[in-house]
């Protein structure tokens, strides 16, 4: 007898089909230090199964989903989980001038020789940076051109980060206008379209973690706090408290969590992935390791209970 004609029990035969992997086009909102939740989201989305072939990202969702299509999602989560208080401030090129507190350019530089650059039209899914133009009062779709160019003008927070131009327009951080970037992907080819909001509804601590809260923690925003506090604006003879800061911090939150209501209502994701809007503040970036796994955690959540009645479809 012939070897060739004994069959091999463990191979697949060459006309096996080989299962497909559900296709997803994904949005990433914005939320700062928040926004770290979204590597642990990516990671569980891939690894229940799923093929993320299209990616928009709003301010922290653009830098997190540029960061993954480059294929350098690993290299940014092993260095930002290593970000003590002191490095965040390190990172953070102070400025009077130009419209904002932060330039930007020492993140964006560090980012850049970290990670690299390429041409948004040369990543190997379609990505989009979602900004705002200043000027035309309109929102802008950034998908050619530099990936940091366009990572830097969709975080340009106003009055935080200065505005960032491109191709002569003043650009400023995309949540201004479209803070779950849903509609990039509407027609995106995906079988399916997550998106992922930093909005969701507020959750209140329980007694053990506001016993267990770090002291070390409390001063760090404090000291922060206030020094954004002499810098704004504040009537003299008044309570201070809130603070000026703390105070611009939480109606930026509800402006944000409002108008990312009204455009996921207008523009319903097969899958809403959303974290507490309290869930961090957004400079709390040191917290890297427990944002990524809260992330993972609620995306865990979120498919488990989400309705497979409606199966994938078929791409020729």
């Amino acid at each position: 007898m012939n070897h060739a004609d004994i069959a091999d029990p463990g191979a697949v035969p060459p006309d096996a089909a080989v299962p497909r992997k559900p296709s997803v086009a994904l949005a990433l909102g914005a939320g700062g230090a928040k926004g770290l939740a979204h590597i642990g989201v990516i990671e569980e989305i891939v690894a229940q199964g799923f093929r993320i072939t299209a990616i928009a990202g709003t301010s922290m969702g653009a830098l997190i989903g540029g960061v993954y299509a480059m294929g350098k999602l690993d290299v940014y989560r092993d260095w930002v989980t290593t970000l003590a208080r002191l490095d965040v401030f390190k990172l953070l090129d102070w400025t009077f001038s130009g419209g904002g507190l932060i330039k930007g350019e020492r993140i964006i530089g560090t980012l850049r020789e970290m990670i690299g650059d390429v041409c948004i039209e040369e990543l190997p899914l379609a990505f989009t940076a979602v900004a705002t133009d200043l000027d035309r009062e309109r929102e802008v779709w950034l998908t050619r051109g530099s990936l940091f160019d366009a990572i830097r003008a969709s975080i340009s927070i106003p009055t935080v980060f200065r505005p960032h131009t491109v191709d002569g327009r003043r650009l400023l951080d995309g949540a201004l206008l479209n803070p779950v970037p849903v509609t990039p992907l509407i027609r995106d080819p995906a079988d399916f379209l997550f998106a992922v909001s930093m909005d969701g509804p507020a959750q209140m601590a329980a007694p053990e973690a506001i016993e267990q809260d770090d002291p070390d923690d409390r001063s760090y925003r404090h000291r922060l706090g206030e020094f954004f506090g002499r810098l704004l604006p504040h009537s003299e003879g008044k309570p201070r408290e809130p603070g000026a800061w703390d105070l611009l911090n939480q109606s930026m939150d509800l402006m944000q969590a409002n108008l990312s209501r009204l455009r996921l209502a207008a523009y319903e994701p097969d899958l809403l992935i959303q974290l507490p809007r309290n869930v961090s503040t957004i400079y709390e970036f040191y917290r890297a390791r427990e944002l990524i796994e809260r992330g993972r955690l609620q995306t865990r959540e979120a498919l488990a209970h989400w309705s497979k009645s409606a199966s994938p479809v078929q791409q020729p």
